[in-house]
């Protein structure tokens, strides 16, 4: 398979893993510059047993570093529709999309890493260990203070009832 046909195949689920993984702000830079790095070691790349886990720890190495290219992008809105991958992905169909990526993007980076790579990508806490080099124990623990930052964030506030103000009002 020539370099070419994999990323036609393959440049939907990477823009997908990328935006749910920094959100579109910045998603198709990374993925652009990771396709620029598997194109120059292609030769090695395709022969990889387990090609799209090493493409994907590409993809999260590039976003976990990007705090130091910030200083050289220039942030932008939505790209073009007709530059965008033709398949929609699932995570677009949810109505909620916009929402999630939203308080997702209020995590730090490693939570929202580990956060993605569980349930985006499906990965066991072992897989997600091995590919950020470190312990299981420290993965559940980002995705632990992850989830509850985002119940904390994504809690509704509860309106206070007329008849509770008034109640409060009538007690002193």
């Amino acid at each position: 398979m020539t370099f070419e046909d994999w990323l036609r195949e393959q440049l939907p689920r990477m823009v997908r893993f990328a935006d749910a993984l920094c959100g579109r702000a910045v998603s198709e830079e990374i993925v652009q510059d990771v396709a620029v790095k598997i194109h120059a070691r292609w030769s090695k790349i395709e022969k990889l047993e387990h090609r799209e886990a090493y493409v994907r720890r590409m993809i999260t190495n590039e976003h976990l570093s990007w705090r130091r290219k910030w200083a050289r992008l220039v942030p932008h809105a939505e790209l073009d529709d007709h530059l965008r991958p033709s398949q929609p992905s699932i995570a677009d169909q949810h109505a909620d999309r916009a929402e999630l990526i939203t308080e997702l993007d209020r995590l730090p980076r490693k939570q929202r890493t580990v956060v993605v790579l569980r349930y985006v990508e499906g990965l066991s806490d072992r897989e997600i260990a091995d590919l950020l080099g470190c312990s299981e124990v420290t993965v559940r623990s980002h995705a632990s203070r992850a989830l509850a930052t985002l119940r904390i964030e994504l809690r509704p506030i509860r309106p206070q009832s007329i008849t509770e103000s008034e109640e409060g009002s009538h007690a002193h």
